[in-house]
């Protein structure tokens, strides 16, 4: 815990910033929450003065995080479901096949943990090209559920298979 209350209150003055920018590099926000929950902990644990440019430490230790993460992974290529298909997966490198695969089980399983509605939209929208109107018009529902319907699915795929989860 930080001696001094305030510093800590203050460091969370970059959650945001810290938040925004790794999402936009791991395209993956609850990565990027985890991470900044963790260069914001390392910061508030650490022994000694403050640093003087708080917010290019927390940067730099995000930045080394996330480099620590990636090597303890092994530097294995996290490729979104969305780009299977120019994924050289089908230029007959059977390791990248076998991921396409797993990928593939993997969408397939975060989908049926979800109710029918949510499983519908997802398939209509992102692999039948269907609009939010046309699908609203097909459930009956509004543009407006069919977007929250969406967002739903879309949070869960993200929270069950990371950043490999279609954007």
């Amino acid at each position: 815990m930080p001696s001094h209350p305030s510093r800590a209150f203050g460091l969370f003055a970059y959650y945001e910033e810290l938040v925004g920018t790794w999402t936009r590099k791991l395209s993956n926000r609850h990565a990027a929450e985890d991470l900044t929950q963790d260069a914001l902990l390392k910061l508030l644990e650490s022994k000694g003065s403050p640093p003087e440019h708080p917010r290019a430490y927390l940067h730099q230790t995000a930045r080394h995080l996330a480099i620590d993460t990636y090597r303890r992974e092994g530097g294995r290529e996290t490729l979104p479901l969305d780009s299977i298909d120019s994924h050289p997966a089908s230029s007959g490198d059977p390791e990248a096949a076998l991921h396409a695969v797993q990928l593939a089980a993997a969408l397939e399983q975060a989908l049926a943990e979800l109710p029918l509605k949510c499983r519908q939209v997802f398939v209509w929208q992102r692999l039948e090209g269907l609009s939010q109107q046309d699908i609203a018009e097909r459930l009956r529902v509004s543009k407006n559920m069919v977007e929250k319907t969406m967002i739903r699915t879309m949070r869960h795929l993200r929270d069950r298979l990371g950043p490999q989860a279609p954007h």
